[in-house]
């Protein structure tokens, strides 16, 4: 029997249009009704988490977000249940890196606000902090406490570019850091534990759930480590081609219905 399903939001929750379909709405609050536990996985800050909480109606500090890609597991009121940080001389290593190799980069910071040296921000880096309600600051690491650590960096741009330094990148940072292509135009790097399956099975402990309690859909190979745990993974149709060989099953895709179709076919009860 089901009683949590984790939910990625950009192209599995979200329609490609970036709206929640009505059906997807219908779906999870027949979940919800099952006393379903609904939990959003993704690479946003809890603020750009919140506008969907309260369309779903999922609120109150019993019902959990995962949110930074796994570095925080947080109750949908905003009690942190656990985090993983990534420390000042990794961001300044990031910053450097970024400027060296002229690769756009920012950092989100544990209070949701997202950081910039560059001057001439990247469209990617602007959409980022809109998508999240998040305030965006062009800052120097010197201009900032000495102790000042982020929750994680984002290199961004064209997905061709991305593509090319994804192993310079890699190379550059792991396995002292954790790095993913969480999108086509995002390459992100998060502390070395941190990936939405080790959040996920760490909120399972918390809980005192089972992996065969548990039913995770997403659709990128950031998905992969919560797709391993669950006991019941779930592709969507119009996901990455790797993260589907990952997958127990394939669903229709976020524009047909996709979401609401695997609730309804593997969680609710009848």
């Amino acid at each position: 029997m089901i009683k949590l399903i984790a939910i990625d939001i950009d192209d599995t929750l979200l329609s490609s249009k970036h709206d929640l379909l009505p059906t997807t709405i219908d779906a999870i609050q027949a979940a919800l009704a099952q006393r379903i536990k609904i939990v959003l996985c993704t690479g946003r800050p809890l603020a750009g988490v919140t506008p969907f909480l309260k369309t779903l109606g999922i609120q109150g500090d019993d019902q959990f977000a995962i949110t930074y890609n796994g570095a925080v597991i947080e109750s949908v009121a905003g009690h942190i249940i656990a985090k993983r940080l990534i420390d000042n001389a990794a961001y300044r290593a990031m910053t450097s890196f970024g400027r060296t190799h002229q690769i756009p980069f920012n950092i989100v910071a544990p209070d949701s606000a997202i950081y910039t040296a560059d001057h001439d921000v990247n469209a990617f880096i602007v959409m980022q902090a809109a998508e999240n309600s998040a305030g965006l600051f062009i800052r120097q690491p010197d201009e900032l406490a000495s102790d000042f650590a982020i929750a994680k960096g984002s290199f961004v741009g064209d997905a061709t570019m991305l593509d090319q330094v994804a192993p310079m990148v890699t190379a550059a940072f792991s396995p002292q850091l954790a790095v993913i292509r969480t999108a086509p135009n995002f390459l992100e790097v998060v502390h070395p534990e941190v990936n939405k399956g080790a959040a996920l099975q760490q909120l399972a402990e918390h809980l005192q759930l089972t992996p065969q309690e548990i039913m995770a859909v997403g659709d990128e190979r950031n998905d992969i480590p919560m797709f391993d745990f669950a006991g019941t993974a779930i592709a969507m149709g119009n996901g990455n081609a790797i993260a589907k060989q990952h997958a127990d099953a394939v669903t229709d895709t976020n524009d047909n219905d996709g979401l609401a179709k695997a609730i309804r076919q593997y969680a609710l009860r009848a």
